[in-house]
């Protein structure tokens, strides 16, 4: 059951130096939800019918990891501003201190 190049797999991910095949984590998601969907997308190199439903998903999850490295950026900004904080109290402490 050969194809376009020969190898069996028309989308097949290859290594360029070693011809190694690379499984994606969504390539094993799909086999784990129908694995012949993942046969019919991975070996017959045919497309969803979903590419609506599948374009949405990815923006959803786009705006997701949008919203992730925001929190994260946020976070960071929090605790250089608690760290300030604290060196400022230290400061403030010691002249307080000695007088």
């Amino acid at each position: 059951m050969n194809d376009r190049n020969g190898s069996g797999y028309s989308r097949c991910y290859e290594c360029r130096r070693g011809g190694i095949r690379i499984i994606r984590a969504s390539e094993i998601g799909q086999y784990a939800y129908c694995a012949h969907a993942w046969w019919m997308s991975s070996v017959e190199g045919l497309t969803s019918g979903h590419q609506r439903e599948m374009a949405a998903g990815e923006a959803t999850h786009q705006r997701h990891g949008q919203g992730v490295r925001r929190s994260l950026g946020l976070a960071r900004l929090a605790y250089a501003v608690l760290l300030l904080a604290v060196v400022v109290g230290i400061v403030w402490l010691v002249s307080w201190l000695t007088g």
